[in-house]
């Protein structure tokens, strides 16, 4: 059960004064658990754009990743690929959050104050990592916060693979138990469009938030078998689906 921080001192715009045309929506504040938290509940995140003096930046897309759980595609190669590995849940939070954070990856943007506050959130309860593990290395995973129905992912990484793409398949395995659920991928890419991913508008995510929040929270830490995957495209086998 997810302990609940002081709230936060800041207030966020409201959705009428965000422009039109620019995912950037705000600067500023902190990044105190209470402060994430309610910038999540209102559809907003932070990234940081400068060094660690310059102020926070605060993003609502103006085009929204999202997915649902039934929309989730494993293609034939996918299922394939995930029988190769093992899946964990937040057995290694702070070492998939370095793994994104590795500054020799492109566009990276994960520092220092952004690891600190995640990890502050995964000790009360928000903030989950799925893993993918091989022969016990760590191999792949993604990270993310979760409120009630809503699971906003924040980066992932794979040293080998497949094993980011795993990952995320194990992630809606456990997400897709019959509750209104959300994955917000921020933004999308080709890469997450092949796995089900579609783009709303802001508008349309901010109507899609306010239905999921109320969910009950997941159970996510419960899990961590290794997934189970088809054994042919458009078949089932335990909880996943080629869809």
């Amino acid at each position: 059960m997810p302990v609940d921080p002081p709230p936060t001192i800041w207030e966020f715009p409201p959705p009428a004064r965000f422009h039109p045309d620019d995912d950037l929506v705000a600067t500023g504040a902190d990044l105190e658990p209470g402060t994430i938290l309610s910038a999540y509940r209102r559809g907003i995140f932070p990234m940081p754009l400068g060094g660690r003096r310059a102020p926070m930046a605060w993003f609502s897309p103006v085009r929204r990743g999202v997915m649902r759980p039934r929309d989730l595609h494993v293609s034939r190669s996918l299922a394939r690929s995930a029988r190769r590995f093992e899946i964990r849940v937040d057995t290694a939070c702070a070492e998939v959050i370095d793994a994104c954070a590795d500054p020799r990856r492109p566009s990276g943007w994960i520092d220092g104050q952004i690891r600190e506050a995640y990890l502050r959130l995964h000790a009360l309860g928000w903030v989950h990592s799925v893993e993918t593990w091989r022969n016990d290395l760590l191999v792949g995973g993604l990270y993310g916060v979760a409120i009630g129905g809503l699971f906003a992912g924040e980066s992932m990484f794979h040293r080998e693979t497949d094993a980011s793409k795993v990952a995320l398949v194990a992630l809606v395995r456990i997400l897709d138990d019959g509750q209104n659920r959300l994955i917000d991928t921020q933004w999308q890419t080709p890469h997450l469009a092949s796995l089900g991913v579609s783009e709303v508008s802001r508008a349309e995510y901010l109507r899609l938030l306010a239905e999921v929040l109320p969910t009950p929270d997941a159970e996510i830490e419960r899990f961590g078998p290794p997934v189970r995957t088809p054994e042919r495209e458009g078949t089932v086998d335990g909880d996943i689906a080629d869809r």
